[in-house]
């Protein structure tokens, strides 16, 4: 079959697959098996530098930069010698660990202590690192760069639009004014707290054996103080150390990035569908590319086609990091395989929600705001002023104030004039029916634009 990028299953590595090649590489079947080699690389280094550990003696530099380079050179073609392997040991750690023997055959200070490579672990203790580092990595290097890149310019906008007042919509009818740059600043307020979150979230995993007690360890060398030098590897990959577990590390921690990533798309997702109710509005115009068509029978048309493609997306990754949350951390008794078939589509989970995001942000710099008819609905729209005539009447103690804006506005789109009109026959100070009187929709709106120019103060 032709291996080009139509002839893909999965969008992802076909019509996306451009988009996604450094994802792609981190998260592939060739880069968990390179993340393999370096977690067992690393367990086996750090057993020639435990000195309670006389069974394997010191490696001198040259031993040590040979093992580095295991991982670190680590290509397809090694890829594919260790799935040849697997062709006959059908099963994918013992895979590496005999291609790692292989490699330390190579070298003759190496060769005589190959069978330590693996030693005393279960596959679980190296699939767990593993992952975590595809994961650790992707958030720093794919997930936080995006997203800060989106938290920019949503700034910029709120900024940048921090003055145009708009008529809000509550339940879909004219309510009280903001600013369109207020309304982005919302979502930029929601997007770092949720962004903070997912920093803080603890990227654990475990080196402790076949049910999680040091057995094996313990019964082979017992001088050795096995919880210390797990954790000392652990936190070497830059990883928390889990000290209680099964055969497998629970998974708690993808379930809290499952989640936080699921709330980080929804607010995404909530932006998305807004804008493309402004753009259908006129609020937003799009961007011309020159050669592009909107539609195949309609020549005038420019599809808001960036958030669609944002909001299918969302919907795909969601629908994967809920079942991925839900399912990853239950395990029958000790362990069973059920987690491992679904690990294995955390690239496509990334890989959707990448994929939305970088849609979302395209989208974002395709528009302008569209005063005209913004300002328009505004004009047309006095009767978001009962809120503000009422209050006051409130707060002089005039009687009924809300039933006698209710009888005014309610259902009802009423001019300037008609509310001017209702304001001169208050009773009122001079001073208090002067600020009604000087009040448009276009000035009724609150703190709403001081806000939208500050949002860079919320970190």
């Amino acid at each position: 079959m032709d291996k080009s990028p139509l002839n893909a299953l999965s969008p992802l590595d076909g019509r996306y697959a451009k988009k996604l090649e450094p994802l792609a590489t981190l998260c592939s079947e060739a880069g968990l098996i390179r993340q393999r080699v370096r977690v067992e690389t690393a367990w086996f280094k750090a057993l020639a530098q435990c000195p309670e550990f006389s069974a394997l003696p010191a490696l001198d530099a040259g031993d040590e930069r040979f093992l580095d380079g295991l991982w670190e050179g680590f290509g397809d073609e090694d890829a594919q010698a260790v799935k040849t392997i697997e062709a006959t040991t059908n099963h994918d750690v013992k895979a590496v660990e005999y291609w790692l023997k292989d490699q330390l055959a190579k070298r003759p200070t190496l060769a005589p202590h190959a069978e330590f490579i693996h030693f005393a672990c279960t596959s679980e203790d190296i699939n767990n690192v593993a992952w975590a580092l595809i994961l650790k990595t992707a958030l720093d290097e794919q997930i936080d760069p995006v997203l800060a890149s989106l938290d920019q310019r949503l700034e910029s906008m709120s900024i940048e639009l921090a003055d145009q007042a708009m008529l809000s919509r509550t339940h879909g009818q004219t309510a009280s004014p903001t600013t369109l740059g207020k309304e982005l600043a919302n979502v930029v307020f929601r997007l770092r707290r949720q962004r903070r979150g997912l920093a803080q979230i603890e990227i654990t995993a475990k080196l402790n054996g076949a049910v999680g007690n040091f057995n094996a360890h313990l019964i082979a060398a017992p001088e050795v103080d096995w919880p210390s030098l797990a954790r000392d590897v652990i936190e070497d990959l830059g990883l928390v150390w889990n000290p209680y577990t099964t055969q497998i590390e629970p998974h708690d921690y993808m379930a809290e990035l499952a989640h936080a990533l699921m709330r980080i798309n929804t607010i995404c997702l909530d932006l998305a569908r807004d804008i493309w109710g402004y753009i259908s509005w006129g609020y937003f115009a799009q961007e011309l590319i020159e050669g592009e068509v909107g539609s195949s029978t309609m020549p005038h048309k420019i599809n808001p086609i960036d958030f669609e493609n944002s909001e299918g997306n969302l919907g795909l990754a969601n629908a994967l990091w809920g079942h991925m949350a839900d399912k990853l951390p239950i395990s029958r008794f000790q362990r069973d395989l059920s987690d491992s078939t679904v690990q294995r589509s955390l690239g496509s989970a990334l890989g959707y929600t990448l994929l939305a995001w970088h849609s979302l942000s395209r989208g974002l710099g395709r528009i302008r705001a569209n005063r005209q008819p913004i300002d328009a609905d505004l004009a047309g729209a006095w009767e978001v002023l009962g809120e503000a005539i009422q209050t006051v009447m409130r707060a002089h103690q005039l009687p009924n104030p809300y039933e006698r804006l209710k009888s005014l506005t309610r259902g009802q789109t009423i001019d300037a004039e008609a509310v001017r009109g209702f304001i001169e026959t208050l009773e009122l100070p001079e001073t208090a029916k002067a600020k009604l009187l000087a009040l448009t929709p276009q000035t009724y709106i609150g703190n709403a634009e001081a806000m939208a120019a500050g949002i860079h103060r919320y970190v």
